[in-house]
């Protein structure tokens, strides 16, 4: 499956415009959402070819929301790419368990994240 459309979804404002930065100059459309919650309720609709998750978020964690997603029948399709500070290995194991195909610690690499895009698609 080709990977053209992802979902951003963090409750940074500076993280969602560098992240959207960094996947539109290597060719991707890009949808953002601030929450876990939101991501649940709209993944459906948008229908990304892939989801990157932040985890500290109000409402709705990352986990939560990675859990839901990728236990939907309509989304579990879709891969998601836990992008966290949280960088305990047991975070990454947990992240992993809910449903998420890799775990990338932030600050994030722009070369290191269009590599692991590439890799999935």
């Amino acid at each position: 499956m080709a990977i053209k459309k992802i979902l951003v979804v963090d409750d940074s404002p500076t993280e969602r415009h560098n992240l959207s930065e960094i996947l539109s100059k290597g060719g991707y459309q890009v949808v953002t959402l601030e929450s876990g919650d939101e991501a649940v309720a709209k993944t459906q609709e948008i229908m990304p070819d892939l989801i990157l998750m932040d985890v500290v978020m109000p409402g709705l964690n990352g986990f939560q929301a990675t859990r839901s997603i990728a236990k939907n029948e309509a989304t579990k399709h879709i891969p998601i790419i836990i992008c966290t500070t949280k960088g305990q290995e047991t975070d990454k194991i947990w992240g992993l368990r809910q449903g998420a195909k890799d775990y990338i610690v932030k600050p994030i690499g722009a070369a290191d994240l269009l590599q692991k895009i590439v890799s999935l698609g």
